[in-house]
């Protein structure tokens, strides 16, 4: 008979330069974000039991809020307890960090107990180009842009919506979602920067609606035809998906009541209709 071991679910926040990884999810042969953090935590922890990402995201795509759960042996995390993210700093590669470490009750759980999510989305749209030094985390954009034009037309998709239009449709998968937040505004350095935030995203999503809004704000497209993706009830052929390295994802949001948390998961599990 396996011995049963007592098992302790930790809370972990994750930061990372996507530029030199093949996404979040763990792919034969190829170097991913996954790969490294359940290397780093099995040469502490042995075999992991449980890792769950709040949301995985593509080669490129960089994070300085993603949450990942796991559970590990209780007896090796008490033996580590609080100098866990001191020996992972020590183990992981300088592109991603282990930035927080917490055990929370075992209802918590990284992706469905989500109860939203904000990305940014850096664009440059200056004649000389991007500042060198952001260059990994920010689009070049080749013609000027009218950001006050762009965020008031993006005003008109906030609410939930079948976001299909937007989505690389995935099968038994819904794309109705909830958009919280979509601005835009330009930062010290006069780049454009969308902050977009929902309950949860389809695949390509974001990319695809700052695709959109930048064809409204260089004059190629009005509002009327971004709001107008909403009605379609297909995949647009007309929007653009942006490259994924001027997206991060900042931070990923959940109840501070574990007693919450098994509720969110029930409800985030169900398939959205309309």
């Amino acid at each position: 008979m396996d011995e049963v071991v007592d098992k302790t679910r930790l809370r972990l926040g994750v930061a990372y330069d996507g530029a030199a990884f093949s996404g979040w999810a763990l792919q034969p042969g190829l170097r991913t974000v996954a790969s490294e953090v359940i290397r780093a935590l099995e040469l502490l922890f042995g075999e992991i039991a449980d890792f769950t990402v709040a949301g995985r995201t593509d080669a490129g795509v960089h994070a300085t809020g993603q949450v990942v759960h796991v559970d590990v042996p209780t007896a090796k995390w008490e033996a580590v307890g609080e100098k866990l993210l001191w020996r992972l700093r020590g183990i992981l590669p300088a592109d991603v960090r282990a930035t927080s470490v917490e055990a929370v009750d075992p209802s918590f759980n990284a992706r469905f107990a989500a109860q939203w999510r904000r990305y940014r989305y850096r664009v440059a749209d200056a004649t000389w180009g991007v500042n060198p030094l952001r260059r990994l985390d920010t689009l070049a954009w080749q013609r000027p842009i009218d950001v006050e034009r762009m965020h008031a037309a993006c005003q008109r998709l906030i609410g939930e919506h079948d976001f299909v239009g937007f989505c690389k449709q995935r099968e038994g998968a819904t794309t109705i979602r909830e958009l919280h937040q979509y601005d835009w505004a330009r930062d010290e350095d006069g780049v454009a920067v969308a902050t977009v935030r929902a309950d949860a995203f389809c695949h390509s999503m974001v990319r695809s609606l700052v695709g959109a809004a930048l064809a409204v704000g260089d004059g190629r497209r009005d509002e009327e035809w971004l709001a107008s993706i909403l009605t379609i009830g297909q995949r647009a052929n007309d929007v653009h998906v942006v490259g994924p390295h001027g997206l991060t994802l900042l931070e990923v949001s959940y109840s501070e009541d574990p007693k919450d948390w098994q509720a969110r998961v029930d409800l985030t599990r169900r398939v959205r209709t309309r």
